[in-house]
């Protein structure tokens, strides 16, 4: 008890500063796999063959490599290819290449949620709106994605959530996160137990809150639905 109370006194603040810096990439991490995922998303479902042909060895790749390999790939093989290259300056920060990693092995994930939610659209919704006159992109747009996206949204939250946890792996290049400050606090006291039981009900504490607005949200999509 005394070594918890320790911690809780020496330790909060880097705590704390670490778990704002694993928000700070989930976030972008997140906004990053939007994008990417839309557009694979797309590709996807489009019925230019080529498209798909891209779309699909992208999701498959990158679903294909573990998240720690990634990372690794970006953080250490990226910069020393491009300086064997010439470019003897170029250099990735921790961040840089943990954001770049995570939103990749997020967006292949957005990239299939994307994809079943245009699908879950009926296929009448594009028939009408073409026959109104809309072209393929706008009748996307305007029609098909609006309602796809209605039902993604608890999706892309759970996606939220576990690249919130994904966010772990990425101590392994130094990017101060909660596991890299909970590993460098281990080293400085031995408390081990002590020390995983307060980062652990961090991370519990996040992610409960986090499951309970998808599920609120999810409550009031499907109240509009029923209206």
């Amino acid at each position: 008890m005394e070594k918890l109370i320790y911690i809780l006194q020496t330790y909060s603040g880097m705590l704390l500063e670490s778990l704002g810096q694993t928000m700070l990439l989930t976030l972008l991490s997140l906004i990053f796999a939007f994008i990417i995922g839309l557009v694979f998303g797309l590709m996807n479902v489009g019925k230019n063959k080529a498209l798909n042909f891209i779309g699909t060895v992208y999701v498959d790749a990158v679903r294909g490599v573990p998240l720690i390999v990634l990372a690794y790939f970006i953080y250490f093989g990226v910069p020393a290819a491009i300086k064997a290259a010439g470019f003897t300056d170029f250099k990735l920060t921790a961040l840089q290449a943990g954001t770049i990693a995570l939103s990749m092995n997020a967006g292949a994930y957005m990239a299939e949620i994307f994809r079943a939610g245009i699908q879950s659209v009926d296929k009448g919704q594009m028939e009408a709106a073409r026959s109104l006159g809309l072209g393929y992109g706008k009748a996307m747009q305007k029609v098909v994605l609006p309602q796809a996206i209605r039902t993604m949204v608890p999706s892309i939250i759970n996606q939220f959530i576990i690249s919130l946890k994904d966010t772990s792996i990425l101590s392994v290049i130094g990017f101060p996160e909660l596991t890299k400050a909970g590993n460098i606090i281990v080293g400085n006291t031995f408390a081990v137990a002590q020390v995983w039981g307060v980062v652990a009900i961090m991370y519990m504490i996040v992610i409960t809150v986090l499951s309970k607005i998808a599920k609120r949200i999810e409550r009031r999509l499907n109240v509009g639905k029923e209206r």
